[in-house]
């Protein structure tokens, strides 16, 4: 028995000592590469000042971690929007090629592409990239859509619920609870807002199609994996609730997260929590994972299911 005890030990030991298997590593772009292992070169449309510049990519991410993220946050939360930053950049110009701006690879217009503030750029962002430098989340070899938001009142969305995501749901996407239920200002964690029934009309047939005739109710329809609204019902129209946040504002209404929904007087008003589509990593989610002393790394895998972080230059 001692000696089978013994084999025991050296199989288990044996078999802690093997080898993992290497993360498969994809293809820098070629239009911005400059061989494998070595930083990228952008050339990046500034809206700001309506001209082409040529960027190494950690320089355009800083400028896109300084614009996304208040920069006195914790390093590791900072770091981790970097990892994100730099996949979303990767994956960007994988899948569309370059900007819609001219010939440039990337922009800095935040509908095209991520924010981008570089004079919030300190020594804490500095940092931040720094540490994750050339990292980035792959799933299977392939960069992964590397969305984030704001809050996502304590559960992230499906791709399907958020963004109303046409393809298949990505298989590293999923509904997780999220640290973020209690953190940050109470304006990110829960809102309200109102809108004239001429207003959410006037949306409803323009830019929907829809026709709703005299809206005497709403209601929700259905909801998703996260609880979040997927259908709603505004008088005889129905309408994709992610679709009807942006068409409507997504600064006012800020989730499809509601909590509320119902028409008063000749207003409609709702409330909902969290801030932003959901989906992905939330960026306050993020904030209490780096003050738990999570790394970077594990902020990103918790929120992107089964991926990879792998490093693509020093």
């Amino acid at each position: 028995t001692i000696l089978m005890l013994i084999s025991l030990i050296t199989i288990g030991c044996a078999r802690r000592q093997e080898p993992q298997k290497k993360p498969q590593l994809p293809k820098i772009p070629e239009s911005i590469s400059n061989g494998e292992g070595v930083e990228p070169t952008l050339r990046v449309y500034e809206v700001q000042t309506g001209k082409i510049k040529d960027m190494k990519l950690e320089d355009y991410v800083m400028g896109v971690v300084a614009g996304e993220m208040e920069n006195n946050w914790p390093v590791e939360a900072l770091a981790a929007q970097a990892i994100v930053a730099r996949t979303y950049v990767m994956a960007f110009i994988s899948e569309k090629g370059g900007s819609k701006y001219g010939d440039a690879d990337i922009s800095t217009d935040f509908e095209e592409a991520q924010a981008w503030n570089p004079d919030n750029i300190n020594e804490n962002i500095k940092k931040a990239v720094e540490m994750t430098r050339g990292e980035v989340a792959v799933y299977k070899g392939e960069f992964v859509n590397a969305w984030f938001h704001s809050h996502s009142g304590g559960m992230t969305a499906t791709a399907k619920e958020g963004l109303n995501y046409k393809e298949k749901e990505p298989p590293y996407i999923q509904v997780v609870k999220s640290p973020d239920a209690n953190a940050g200002p109470e304006e990110k964690r829960t809102w309200s807002a109102s809108f004239s029934k001429e207003k959410v009309a006037t949306i409803l047939r323009n830019k929907m199609g829809q026709d709703p005739g005299t809206i005497d109710s709403v209601s929700i329809v259905e909801r998703g994996p996260s609880g979040r609204a997927v259908t709603l019902k505004i008088g005889d129209a129905t309408v994709n609730a992610a679709d009807f946040r942006v068409q409507l504002g997504s600064m006012e209404m800020r989730s499809t997260l509601l909590t509320s929904f119902k028409v008063e007087g000749d207003r409609i008003v709702m409330a909902g929590k969290g801030f932003g589509h959901g989906v992905g990593m939330s960026q306050w989610g993020a904030h209490v994972m780096a003050k738990q002393g999570k790394s970077p790394e594990e902020i990103v895998k918790y929120n992107f299911k089964d991926v990879d972080i792998v490093r693509l230059w020093k």
